[in-house]
């Protein structure tokens, strides 16, 4: 099985323009997180948290991660289907995260 980092991006000025989401629809949104997450099941590595750039050359579209399992990439890309990230308009840029062999 090989790890897939997941990194959500989304244009900054879209996401500016956004109005200030109403207490409903963060539970909304959370909802529809947590019920992707469960959806992953054990293939779910590491949840992930959202970023923000810290260096001046950091790609500001860059919002955030997640770390999944899978037999392949495009096992990997089903666990995609259905995504709130994507639903909401953001792109998702998965990588196969390849061990460094020490030694």
């Amino acid at each position: 099985m090989s790890h897939y980092l997941l990194i959500y991006r989304a244009d900054p000025a879209a996401m500016a323009a956004m109005p200030q989401p109403t207490p409903e629809q963060m539970q909304e949104m959370s909802a529809a997180w947590f019920g992707w997450r469960d959806r992953v099941g054990s293939a779910m590595v590491d949840f992930g948290d959202p970023t923000e750039p810290a260096s001046a050359d950091a790609d500001p579209t860059v919002g955030g991660y997640s770390i999944i399992e899978a037999d392949s990439h495009d096992a990997a890309q089903a666990l995609l289907a259905g995504h709130p990230h994507t639903a909401m308009g953001g792109q998702i840029d998965v990588y196969e995260v390849t061990p460094f062999a020490m030694g």
